[in-house]
């Protein structure tokens, strides 16, 4: 099949949707189809992709639940998309949040391939949908499959427009993180490393990690809080390190991907306090592959991924001291490190990659035959 992966995003900036459609598009490639992965750039930044991408507009930062997102506003795409689509002729065009803007709805406009959308996002409010639904809604009318990456992704778009959606997960490159790489000397030291990976955004929830750390270093001196992600902490979390005077937290900042499964290697536990706002859990099936137990907010995003007791901890969101709690519980105790960590490694086998981009080629071709009827002729 030829395939265009279209994404709403900046290509060269990272984020969970940029690594999907990348990664989805190499494991679909290796299948022997044949993908391309339209999205906006930036010019002078470095794509380390860029064999995959065809540029489509500049992108702008705009606020996008607690995050920001780098789209292109432009509709000066309109002509450029339309030629395009006529030249390339793809066979399927798959969607990454398909109603976002700009890209994504100027393909719609012009696409005369089978159409299939996936739904990354999950908010408490669904405020961004309704206030553009009447204007996008008839884009919504030309996906041939829709796709939602989990429950929570799944009941986010389906109130505003219900249909069909198949759950298909994210995937993870599995033998990455579970290759036993080595772990990063300066935390051999014989300290017990909590991990933290993640956006340094309020929503990730980084203060109440913080305000637990700083209750648990009272009584196990021996840790260390090791914080991994782009970004600076919020004021808060200053607050939080100077008043409470805390020692052995080290801020990594941004981690090339080549080198974030030395961080997991290095980590006795992995915690994900995120208040909301996630459909997923990238870090915590990275943690688990690399089996390590996790601690992580009780959310609807993380629930489909760890079960309490099982592959790790759940704890009430913006809760310090059930976090610490449950950070205590695994501190003290190896074996149960040890039981979490593998029942995690196993079952964050069922998010390879290979898995993942099956089902989703099992999906294109469902689209496919609904779409061309049982006489083999095209109706889209």
């Amino acid at each position: 099949m030829k395939i265009a992966m279209v994404s709403p995003y900046d290509f060269t900036w990272p984020g969970g949707v940029t690594a999907h459609v990348t990664q989805l598009a190499r494991a679909l490639g290796r299948s022997g189809h044949e993908v391309q992965v339209l999205a906006p750039h930036s010019p002078s930044r470095e794509c380390q992709d860029a064999d995959l991408l065809v540029p489509l507009g500049r992108s702008v930062p705009l606020p996008s639940g607690g995050s920001i997102a780098r789209v292109s506003l432009s509709w000066w795409l309109y002509p450029k998309v339309r030629a395009l689509l006529q030249r390339e002729q793809y066979d399927i065009i798959h969607l990454h949040e398909p109603m976002a803007p700009i890209l994504p709805l100027c393909v719609l406009e012009f696409s005369r391939s089978v159409n299939v959308g996936t739904f990354h996002a999950s908010y408490a409010r669904q405020h961004l949908y309704r206030v553009t639904h009447p204007i996008i809604k008839r884009w919504h009318q030309r996906l041939h499959g829709n796709i939602a990456v989990s429950p929570a992704a799944r009941r986010y778009v389906n109130n505003t427009f219900p249909g069909d959606y198949e759950i298909i997960p994210n995937g993870i490159d599995f033998d990455r993180f579970s290759a036993g790489v080595a772990p990063l000397p300066q935390y051999q030291d014989g300290k017990l490393n909590i991990l933290f990976v993640g956006r340094l955004e309020k929503r990730k929830g980084l203060r109440y990690l913080l305000e637990a750390y700083g209750k648990l270093k009272w009584d196990l001196p021996n840790i260390r809080l090791i914080v991994v992600g782009p970004g600076n902490p919020d004021k808060e979390s200053y607050r939080i390190i100077s008043s409470h005077n805390l020692q052995d937290v080290e801020f990594v900042g941004r981690v090339s991907y080549e080198d974030l499964p030395r961080y997991y290697a290095s980590a006795d536990i992995f915690c994900s306090p995120a208040t909301g706002a996630e459909s997923f859990g990238i870090v915590l099936l990275e943690a688990m592959a690399a089996g390590k137990p996790v601690v992580a907010s009780d959310i609807e995003g993380f629930r489909g991924i760890v079960t309490d007791g099982e592959q790790g901890l759940l704890v009430p969101k913006k809760d310090s001291d059930a976090l610490a709690g449950a950070l205590g519980t695994l501190a003290r105790d190896p074996e149960l490190r040890r039981r979490l960590g593998g029942q995690g490694n196993r079952s964050a086998e069922d998010f390879r990659w290979e898995v993942v981009a099956g089902q989703v080629e099992d999906y294109y071709n469902s689209c496919l035959q609904a779409a061309n009827g049982s006489s083999g002729t095209r109706t889209v």
